[in-house]
Order: structure tokens, then sequence, then C-alpha cells
């Protein structure tokens, strides 16, 4: 049995992993880090099945076009409130870019995630993405 710490941290590698794909362009890697049934809700669409939720990442990076300066997504202030083999999660993020002034932030705003653990590994059921800043 593993402690509410150890849970926590798990779940926090989860959120850091789906950035690191995200910002690499990695849709498919990323796309597992959901359950089979997940569902990603965007402000420029939502998807559900881990095949759809890849097409849709790779469609709006297709539509930001190859000029899009490379990006990281910052997670900060995550609350995590277990219950078992399911977690509500809130956090909030901030996209930095590269521009010719130098880096400036992109967008922010807030997730809200119902996670679950499923053979050991906790993937998000869905994650919501508030936009509250954008450039």
């Amino acid at each position: 049995m593993t402690s509410a710490i150890e849970e926590k941290d798990a779940i926090r590698e989860v959120m850091a992993e789906y950035c690191f794909r995200l910002d690499g362009g990695q849709f498919g890697e990323m796309a597992a880090l959901f359950t089979e049934d997940g569902t990603w809700e965007t402000a420029f669409g939502k998807a559900t099945g881990r095949q759809a939720i890849a097409a849709l990442a790779r469609d709006i990076r297709a539509r930001a076009g190859d000029s899009r300066p490379r990006a990281v997504h910052l997670v900060t202030n995550i609350v995590i409130a277990l219950d078992g083999e399911r977690a509500a999660v809130r956090s909030n993020w901030t996209v930095v870019q590269n521009s010719p002034e130098g880096p400036k932030i992109g967008s922010g705003g807030g997730y809200d995630d119902q996670m679950v653990r499923q053979g050991g590994a906790w993937r998000f059921r869905h994650r919501k993405i508030d936009r509250f800043i954008a450039s």
C-alpha cells in the first residue's frame, strides 16, 4: 500500500509527462496518459478516446503552423484530492514562448482534472483546460 504522498507524487509525474510530451510534439504518447475513454477538453475542441485526443493535438499544432515558437508549459498551484483509486486535481498552467523580444508569456489558465488509477498507473479520465490569459 502506498502513502498519500506517494500517490500525489505519482499524479504530479503524470502531469509533468503530459507537458513534456505535448511540448515535444509527441501527441500519441501524450494521449497514452489518458484512459482509453478519456476526454480532453480544450478551447480548440473536445476529444474522447486516445486516438481522437492525439488527432486533436496534431490539429491544434498544425493550425498554429510551423512558425509557432517553441513553447514550454509550466504547471503550478497543484491541489490534489485523493479518493481511493480516483483523484480530483486542480492546477494552473502558463505557456512561455520565444519571441523576437525574448521569452514571453503566451497564455495561461487552469486545469481541472479527474484522474483514475488503472493497472497501478494514474491516468487522466477527463482534463478540462480553461484559458484565462491569451496573447
